[in-house]
């Protein structure tokens, strides 16, 4: 096994891979089909128990950053459900997989998230199949590049803001009466929603509002001992750049303008 992440290291050699080449798959994109491969922590990520017994509901759990919280729970002792695509059930068997070999209980959901019956019925699977529910992880997004505005559809803007916003709202409305204090919910923005760029606009728009809404519903929940947390990562390599989240000819550059000089990997967000 390569070092794990409690490994002393110079984080700008970490998590080395080769720049990607351009590449296109229709969405909503496979890691078994991306180039290179994304670093989840599948032969890293070492747990220490800090999640022993806790029951987790993770939504785009098949690949990129919720495949790495899901691999990264699981070995630290939670039970999860896996919430993804049905177009994704090859990487969401693969990601069960790893659970189960971390003696967790994996629970497969396959489901559209911006389907608001779906999304409610989520959490009371997630809620009836693990005994209960603590964690909910809000990871699930969409994101289509456009180089002017006249190019996104009204269809195209309003799958967005159901799968980034209206999912979101759905879950955690309906996980609330499950939740007891000392239960946490993490949400995913993005650095979009500081620094947009101008062929983003729509997912820009809505990784600014998780900011917003996380912001005031922790200020609501603290008092119930629920925490609201919310992560703003930078450019990282998952199947949702190659699948029209950036041209396929801007994949070559991809990340190198970050600090690092190179994107981050799912498995860097992981650590609970």
């Amino acid at each position: 096994m390569s070092n794990d992440q409690y490994t002393f290291a110079n984080p700008a050699e970490q998590y080395q891979m080769r720049q990607p080449e351009e590449q296109y798959q229709e969405g909503p994109g496979l890691d078994q089909k991306l180039s290179p491969k994304a670093d989840h922590g599948e032969q890293s990520y070492r747990g220490t128990g800090r999640l022993s017994g806790r029951k987790a509901l993770i939504t785009g759990a098949d690949s990129g950053i919720g495949r790495a919280v899901a691999i990264a729970y699981a070995r630290e002792g939670a039970d999860v459900v896996l919430s993804y695509l049905p177009d994704e059930q090859p990487d969401a068997d693969e990601v069960a997989e790893l659970v189960r070999a971390a003696g967790r209980k994996a629970v497969l959901a396959p489901g559209d998230i911006a389907d608001e019956k779906y999304a409610r019925a989520l959490v009371h699977t997630a809620a009836k199949e693990l005994g209960g529910l603590d964690l909910v992880v809000n990871v699930a997004g969409r994101q289509q590049t456009a180089e002017r505005l006249e190019d996104i559809t009204s269809e195209s803007f309003d799958q967005t803001m159901r799968t980034n916003i209206h999912a979101m709202f759905w879950v955690i409305q309906e996980a609330l009466p499950h939740l007891p204090a000392g239960s946490s919910i993490i949400n995913t923005s993005s650095v979009q929603a500081y620094s947009p760029s101008p062929t983003l606009v729509d997912y820009a728009t809505t990784k600014a509002a998780i900011n917003t809404f996380s912001k005031a519903l922790a200020q609501q929940l603290a008092p119930r001992g629920i925490r609201v947390n919310v992560v703003a990562p930078g450019p990282i390599w998952t199947p949702l750049q190659a699948a029209g989240g950036q041209p396929p000819e801007a994949l070559p550059e991809f990340g190198q303008q970050t600090p690092l000089g190179r994107p981050g990997q799912p498995a860097e967000l992981a650590p609970p």
